[in-house]
């Protein structure tokens, strides 16, 4: 429901959000009462000590305080959990219980005062009762201290505001006044989240970059969270409904109603090829992220092999690389892509907002040019995610609509202006004059390097890019049918990410607000059947909500419950149920790029005491990411050692039940790599699980090209 509204301000907590806190501080008041009372009844003839009848007077008048207390938060407790989300009137009491609550605080912090002052004068009495109320001293403060870092976490800084709003309902205004109410609050809002923004990020830096991005990230929460009025809790009661509910269709569809794009005939044969290549130049986007990723995959050995490489002084080999800040880098590089010193051209681990970290290298095996963007790694990162509006782009590929995400184009053209005004790649051809050119990289990483391959297309026609879990919101429609030429997108599961755009958090918000308005059950039974549900799973019939997908498509107008969670005349809100949420001009639609891969659980999802998941490969249409799934692996399908894991695992059978060769070999804890078999595959390729750690093995690989080594003069040597 609207966020409280105490003291004329609108805060950020509900009053069915009590249930929980309230119920952990009775318990705990009813345990130290009882303490207490025992502890008075059985040693109350040992006060006759020196200011022993303090001792008792304190004792007397905390067991009496502490019994008023707990009639309290019983009584809020029960009213917590009266009603609905959206049907606060039940607990139109809250308030004024709060009230006395908080009230109750002023005697508590005085009698600790006294309670430690007393103590303080080393009064000679029973160490039993002594200790009782030292005890109960420290219970006293630390419950206070708890309770006020709890104001300061619901504090709104926007509940000033708010609270003429929140206390008259969505409809006292008419529609001048509403628009200048959502202006107020989003100008207000902005500058809020900006604050914040710098607040979390104060080591980032000051430079321009930075500035435009807090800047550009501030206006994207302003204009999302601007337009309800919903509290953490109600996101969350929201989420575990939409996943039960997103279930329970799937589970109520037959297997030819899921919907499905089948691709032609041509995408169908080349599946097993890109396949094997995805999984061949995953390890680059893997060995971009440098050694941190490499520890998290190998905690055990991973420090012991690339430890030396951290302590060591640069080395004639470190030279022949150009690049900077590579530290333990280079060492978890080569583990992890099995090359040589000789083998990469560049590495560079500069990150700053819109300036990604890159390498460089010669792909032996492939006879490419590999370069490896590396994904989201650090705070900068993040603020070059969030700067989420969409800047039109000069390109020379001739297609129309030439746009894409400022904060991820802008990095992709960092990375642009280096390959080229420092000749990497001309450096990197001059070596191998016959390769091709390979670029790859994972979630932001993969939008980069999508957008860094349109960029270079022109000058190296035979290009391939390979985008491991990439944004969804990255490319026009234009630039994204232009980019099936030669880009291939890997998804795996439910990872949020390739559905992650402003318009689909749009359309998540909306269905939020719809399935938590349909409710009928109080928040803390959807929360506790929630966390059930995630950890063991169970049956999604039971779903505890009258919504259904089937009614769903009938509901054209919000409910009076709905209404109360917007801010009246919200530009950005539609009641549509059958097509995304019309964003502002700033958040046009955007899509994933290239063709793409879809990895994809069957079965169960892999809770508890289930046995080990199976996946299927098809060609996916974009279509089918043009929705957020909720579930327990929307963040753990997207990080790269899952991906790895996933794409490197053997298959068996095709649709039409051919044997296919393994891809994937294991042998003892490593994975071989093997060129797939000719056999006939069908357009569904099935895996099994394996290990997340696993270690590479490759066929031995040909013998490289001379490499010229050239000093200032311009005179070369070649080496081998």
């Amino acid at each position: 429901m609207p966020g409280m509204v105490l003291f004329g301000r609108r805060w950020a907590i509900a009053s069915d959000d009590l249930v929980f806190p309230g119920f952990f501080e009775l318990s705990l008041r009813v345990v130290w009462w009882i303490g207490i009372l025992t502890l008075y009844l059985l040693h109350r003839g040992k006060l006759d000590c020196a200011g022993g009848v303090l001792l008792s007077s304190y004792l007397i008048v905390l067991i009496v305080l502490l019994a008023v207390i707990i009639c309290t938060l019983t009584a809020i407790v029960c009213v917590s959990m009266k009603g609905t989300i959206c049907n606060p009137g039940p607990r139109k009491s809250m308030a004024k219980l709060l009230y006395v609550r908080l009230a109750l605080f002023l005697p508590e912090m005085g009698w600790a005062s006294l309670g430690a002052a007393w103590i303080a004068d080393d009064i000679q009495c029973d160490k039993t009762v002594v200790n009782g109320i030292i005890a109960t001293v420290v219970v006293s403060w630390i419950i206070i201290v708890s309770t006020v870092v709890t104001i300061i976490v619901v504090f709104d800084p926007l509940g000033g505001k708010m609270a003429p709003y929140s206390s008259a309902g969505p409809n006292h205004l008419d529609s001048h006044e509403s628009s200048q109410l959502l202006n107020g609050l989003k100008t207000a809002a902005t500058s809020v989240w900006e604050t914040r923004i710098k607040l979390l990020c104060c080591c980032v830096g000051k430079d321009d970059h930075t500035r435009v991005a807090f800047s550009s990230t501030a206006e994207l929460f302003s204009t999302y969270f601007s337009d309800t009025d919903l509290v953490p809790s109600d996101i969350a009661a929201g989420l575990t409904l939409l996943h039960q509910q997103q279930d329970n269709i799937r589970n109520s569809q037959e297997p030819d109603e899921v919907i499905s794009h089948s691709p032609g005939p041509p995408q169908e044969a080349d599946l097993d090829a890109e396949l094997e290549n995805c999984h061949h130049y995953m390890q680059f986007a893997a060995a971009a992220y440098g050694w941190p990723l490499y520890i998290y995959r190998n905690p055990f050995t991973g420090l012991c092999k690339i430890g030396g490489d951290c302590c060591r002084t640069r080395t004639a080999e470190y030279d022949l690389v150009g690049g900077d800040q590579l530290s333990c880098h280079f060492g978890s590089i080569l583990q992890t892509t099995g090359l040589q010193y000789r083998d990469f051209i560049h590495i560079s681990f500069h990150d700053k907002v819109y300036e990604l970290p890159f390498l460089v290298a010669l792909d032996h095996r492939k006879e490419s040019v590999v370069v490896a963007v590396r994904g989201t790694m650090s705070l900068q990162d993040i603020l070059t995610d969030l700067s989420a509006e969409s800047e039109d782009l000069n390109l020379e590929c001739g297609v129309q609509d030439c746009s894409a995400h400022k904060g991820i184009s802008q990095a992709a053209r960092y990375v642009y202006q280096r390959l080229i005004n420092d000749g990497i790649l001309s450096q990197a051809f001059s070596i191998a004059p016959e390769y091709r050119l390979v670029v790859v990289g994972h979630s932001l990483g993969a939008g980069a390097a999508a957008l860094l391959a349109i960029m270079l297309r022109s000058s190296y026609p035979q290009l391939r890019c390979y985008a491991f879990s990439p944004p969804r919101g990255l490319l026009s429609k234009s630039l994204y049918e232009h980019s099936k030429n030669f880009t291939v997108s890997l998804v795996l599961g439910k990872d949020i990410i390739p559905r992650l755009s402003v318009t689909n958090l749009e359309d998540l918000k909306k269905r939020i607000l719809r399935v938590i308005a349909h409710c009928n059950k109080p928040k803390y039974k959807i929360l506790l059947r929630g966390c059930w549900y995630e950890l063991f799973g169970g049956d999604p019939d039971n779903l505890p909500t009258e919504l259904d997908g089937g009614a769903q498509g009938h509901l054209t107008q919000p409910l009076l419950g709905e209404q109360s969670l917007l801010t009246h005349g919200s530009p950005t809100y539609s009641f549509s149920s059958d097509s995304p949420l019309e964003s502002p001009a700033k958040y046009p639609h955007l899509y994933p790029p290239g063709r793409i891969i879809h990895l994809e659980e069957e079965g169960t999802s892999g809770r508890f005491c289930r046995a080990a998941a199976r996946y299927s490969a098809r060609w996916a249409h974009e279509s089918q990411f043009s929705k957020i799934l909720i579930g327990p692996k929307m963040l753990t399908d997207h990080i790269l050692v899952t991906v790895l894991t996933r794409s490197g695992v053997r298959r068996e059978h095709g649709d039409d039940g051919t044997r296919v060769g393994s891809f994937g070999k294991l042998q003892g804890n490593s994975l071989m790599i093997s060129e797939p078999s000719q056999q006939k595959l069908g357009s569904t390729a099935r895996f099994k699980d394996l290990t997340d750690l696993w270690t590479l093995t490759r066929p031995p690989p040909p013998p490289p090209p001379p490499r010229p080594t050239c000093s200032l003069t311009g005179s070369c040597l070649t080496t081998v």
